[in-house]
Order: C-alpha cells, then structure tokens, then sequence
C-alpha cells in the first residue's frame, strides 16, 4: 500500500483524529441508550425491558446488517464510502431525536446501527494504509481509542445531559458530534485512499479462508466473555461488593480508564507479536476472571480487578481486527467489518448467556466463571490459529530454501 511509505508521522496523526472522533460519537450513541432507558420507556410509555431492546436492536442490526451496506460500498473511493456513513451515523441520530413512538425511535437505532459495523470495518482498514507496516495495530488502536473514551466520557455526559435536559436532546448532542466528525474527515482524510480492485470470487475465497474464520471466533468468544460480566456488573457490585450507585459510577469509569489503555497497549503488542499478543493476554485474562469471583467481596480489591480486566479485555480488540484485514487480503474491507458484526454477535452472545445463567440460578458472585470459561474457548481458538501458522511457515521454509 504506496500511501503508507509516503504519508508522513506527522500527515498522518490528524486523519487518524477524525477517525477517532467518528469512533467516538458511534460508541457514545451505541452505549449511552442504557443509561437513558429509564427516562426512553417513561416518555414513550413502554416498559424497561420493551425499551431494553432497543440495545439488542442495535447490536444485532451491526451484526447482520452491516456487511450489506459495506458490500454496497465495497467499490466506492474510501474517503466517500466513509463521508457517506458518517452521514447515514448523523441521520440516524437525527431520527432518534425526531422520533414520536418508539416503532420509529427504534426503526431510527436499526438505521443508525447499519453505518457502525461498516464504518469500523472501513476505518480499520484506512487507518492501516495510513502509516508504516511496523505500526498499523497501532494506527487502528488510534481509531478505536475514540471508542473507548466514548465509554469514560460521552456515555456518563450523555446520561447526566439526558437526565437532566431530556434523552432527546443527548441524540440532539451526538448529531453535533456527528457533524464535527464529517468536517473532520472531509479536511484531514486523503483524496488518494482507492477501493480495493478485487473479483468477488477472490474475495469470498479470502474470506472462507480458515484463519479467517478462526480470527472471527475468536472475536466472538472474547466479546461474549466480556459482555457475560459487563452487562450485569452494576448488580455485581451492588449485590456482591454492597457499594452505592455513586460508588458504581466510579468503578465503572476505572474500567473506562482500563479500556482506553489497553487499547494502546493491544496496539502496540499487536504490532510487535499479534497471535503470540492475543495468547498472553487471554492466558491473563482467565485468572483475572476467575480472580474476579473473590475480589468482588470488598471495594479496593474489586476494583482493582475491574482496572485489570478492562485493560486485558480491550487489548483484544485491535490485534485482532489486524487479524482479520491480514488473513484477508484479498476482501479487506468486508471482513473487517464482518469482524465487527463478530464483536455485536459476541455482545449478544455473552449478555444472553450470562442471563441464562442467572435465570438458572448462579450467584452474582459466581458469573465471572462464565466469562473464565468463555475466554479460554477464545484461549484455545488462538493457540490453534497460531499453530496453524507455525506449520504453514515450517511448510514454506523448505520450499523457499529451493
């Protein structure tokens, strides 16, 4: 990729910026919702749990339908592709503010949904062509560092925006930020960034590969055993560790903190050893989880852990979306954001099973262990992926040697 050889350090840290800033409003639209329920249900006058779906909307609409709009886009320049669902991001919202019931408030989150998927997927890959091949994990840490501030700052702005103004007008400041995002990427994004020439034959074929589907699962497996602990964890800590809802925000905003630097971590480690990276962390991750199930009983030591399990969890997420635009070259942008549908599939996944888990009777204390067990399914995926490259460059060695 020639724009990477030619485009500066210093060129190429304010398209990054933008991409960051869209991250930054999709994740913030993405998660603030669950904080806006209460308030969401009593003005359209449906239940918690009606509005809750409202959350599972959204994820399963990344999930399955974004691959449509990524293939819709798969031959436009990537600078339109991207300005074009910056705005679909901003007319979603929009719509959110608009809506009078929630038919239409939820049709307005589906819509909304459908730009994110292929938006990270897209962005993942341009943030890549954008600097040298020794830093492109990290490139894609940059971009999904907007994600993770998202979670320690417009998910608790918008809430307390929301609360204390009205949840419209939160939708209302995410279209600014919006805005601010499109400006952003139409300044600083180069002219120059192609789509990918490819045959769709080549492209399935890329994409059936089995390290691409290995890389997948594993992104399933790591965003269920996050969303299995995370979903209930306001209930964990009420419940278990006995603190109040001041004390909760709390924690949950040195999770934030844990997320945002273990993104950079992740970035960094991805591009020095990306699957040997993706095995240490996991092999942290299991007993951190299982640590978690002790820890909970008393607030110094449960957040400790809290701090360690967001760091390890979000290290995760931009060596493996390398993973996947490495494995598949030939179809770049669709299974970047196929990975990304992996990760909402995973969310479901995990929140749906946690719940099962506790409808069947295990104590708050005890989900950790569904978390435990579901990273080292994600353990074991990566240690048969990175097998299967040591036998293939064993393979390639002798005839290479000819």
């Amino acid at each position: 990729m020639p724009l990477a050889t030619e485009t500066p350090a210093s060129t190429s840290r304010l398209p990054l910026l933008a991409l960051a800033l869209a991250s930054f409003g999709i994740g913030t639209t993405e998660f603030v919702i669950m904080g806006l329920l209460p308030d969401v249900a009593g003005d359209l006058g449906v239940t918690i749990p009606h509005a809750g779906l409202l959350v599972t909307g959204y994820a399963l609409s990344v999930a399955f339908g974004s691959p449509f709009l990524a293939v819709a886009t798969a031959r436009m320049d990537r600078r339109r592709a991207l300005l074009l669902l910056i705005g679909i991001f901003i007319l979603g919202n929009l719509l959110c503010a608009l809506a009078p019931n929630y038919a239409l408030l939820m049709a307005a989150r589906i819509a909304t949904a459908l730009c994110h998927g292929a938006f990270f997927g897209l962005g993942a890959v341009v943030a890549a062509t954008l600097v040298p091949e020794q830093k492109k994990a990290q490139a894609i840490a940059m971009m999904f560092a907007g994600l993770t501030l998202a979670n320690v700052l417009g998910v608790p702005f918008g809430t307390a925006l929301g609360e204390a103004v009205g949840w419209r007008n939160t939708f209302w400041a995410v279209v600014v930020i919006g805005f601010a995002a499109a400006f952003a990427l139409y300044a600083w994004l180069p002219r120059d960034i192609p789509a990918p020439r490819m045959q769709f034959i080549h492209e399935a074929r890329s994409l059936g590969s089995t390290q691409v589907i290995l890389a997948m699962l594993i992104s399933v497996a790591v965003s269920a055993s996050l969303f299995s602990v995370l979903t209930y964890i306001t209930p964990i800590l009420e419940n278990v560790t006995v603190i109040s809802p001041h004390e909760v925000t709390f924690m949950l905003l040195l999770f934030g903190i844990g997320l945002t630097a273990g993104n950079f971590i992740g970035g960094w480690l991805g591009d020095w050893k990306l699957m040997p990276s993706v095995i240490g962390i996991l092999a942290l991750l299991i007993p951190v989880l299982g640590l978690f199930t002790l820890t909970t009983a008393s607030l110094v030591p449960a957040a400790a852990t809290v701090f360690c399990w967001g760091l390890l969890a979000f290290a995760l997420i931009s060596p493996l979306q390398m993973r996947v635009v490495n494995e598949a070259a030939q179809a770049p942008n669709l299974a970047s954001t196929l990975n990304q549908g992996a990760f909402n599939l995973g969310n479901a996944a995990g929140a749906w099973v946690g719940g099962l888990a506790l409808t069947d009777g295990l104590a708050y204390r005890e989900l950790p262990w569904i978390g435990v067990a579901l990273a080292a399914v994600a353990f074991a995926l990566s240690f048969l992926s990175h097998r299967l490259d040591v036998k293939a460059s064993v393979a390639g060695a002798p005839e290479a040697a000819r």
